[in-house]
């Protein structure tokens, strides 16, 4: 977690997956795959176009994509207009047989910078739950209105931990 200024900052999240970087793309930009583990996603997914997700933490925003660099980088603006616009960016390289997954959130309030990073660490270890199943790891499924039981067990779980870590 980092501040841009000094209301806003971003987040920052990890993993390293036993994937290769085509199948881990592949599970970041398709449809039916990104429903598995993090957001139903709608819309026209080409640079330019506007998407809108619902999230399993039940987030939901517009989007327009402004780079989709297949398999290496994504980024999405989102709210776009709004008072509240940001960006969530995503790298993608290989290690070996393994792909590292970075994801930055940028344009949050600082004050909710922990409840981001809890939420996107949940959301990453979906994803290599996914990986390793094949499957959703939201059987019970979410909406705009609520999100999923096991997102929201992991992410409160996890929030007391961000909450106690500095902002750089």
């Amino acid at each position: 977690m980092r501040a841009l200024d000094e209301t806003r900052g971003a987040v920052r999240v990890e993993d390293v997956y036993d994937t290769d970087i085509e199948d881990l793309w592949d599970a970041c930009t398709t449809p039916d795959r990104l429903a598995r583990w993090l957001a139903d996603v709608e819309g026209d997914r080409r640079v330019g176009g506007t998407i809108h997700l619902t999230f399993t933490s039940s987030a939901s925003t517009p989007a327009v994509v402004e780079v989709c660099d297949a398999p290496r980088h994504l980024l999405l603006r989102t709210s776009p207009g709004a008072s509240d616009e940001g960006e969530t960016e995503a790298w993608l390289s290989e290690e070996g047989e393994r792909t590292r997954l970075v994801v930055e959130q940028r344009g949050l309030l600082i004050e909710n910078l922990p409840f981001h990073g809890a939420g996107w660490q949940a959301h990453l270890e979906d994803l290599g739950r996914s990986l390793e199943t094949g499957a959703s790891v939201h059987p019970d499924g979410w909406s705009a209105d609520a999100p999923s039981p096991y997102w929201r067990e992991r992410w409160t779980e996890l929030t007391p931990t961000y909450q106690a870590m500095d902002v750089g």
